[in-house]
């Protein structure tokens, strides 16, 4: 039986345990900083952003099995950005 998404908040719901699951062991691994939210954008903006007919259990494996320095690495590059256009935008 094939599970169909018509959002990605259903999708985002389903894969809550998993994504709270990778965010305690990042915590254990000293990333207290990171939430559910980063890793899901991690995997939504980069990781799957061009891939087509992804399953279930291959976004799970992805979260569970992915290395916490990329998802560490893509929030400080984010946070970086953003910063540099706040400090951009108050200098005019």
């Amino acid at each position: 039986m094939e599970i169909v998404f018509h959002s990605l908040e259903e999708l985002y719901t389903r894969l809550k345990p998993a994504l709270c699951t990778k965010r305690e062991e990042m915590r254990r691994h000293g990333y207290t900083y990171i939430k559910e939210e980063d890793i899901w954008n991690y995997f939504k903006e980069k990781k799957w952003k061009t891939a087509h007919g992804l399953q279930l259990h291959e976004m799970v494996d992805d979260i569970l099995n992915c290395e916490d320095d990329f998802i560490d690495t893509y929030l400080k590059e984010k946070l970086n950005v953003k910063n540099r256009t706040l400090y951009f935008d108050n200098e005019k």
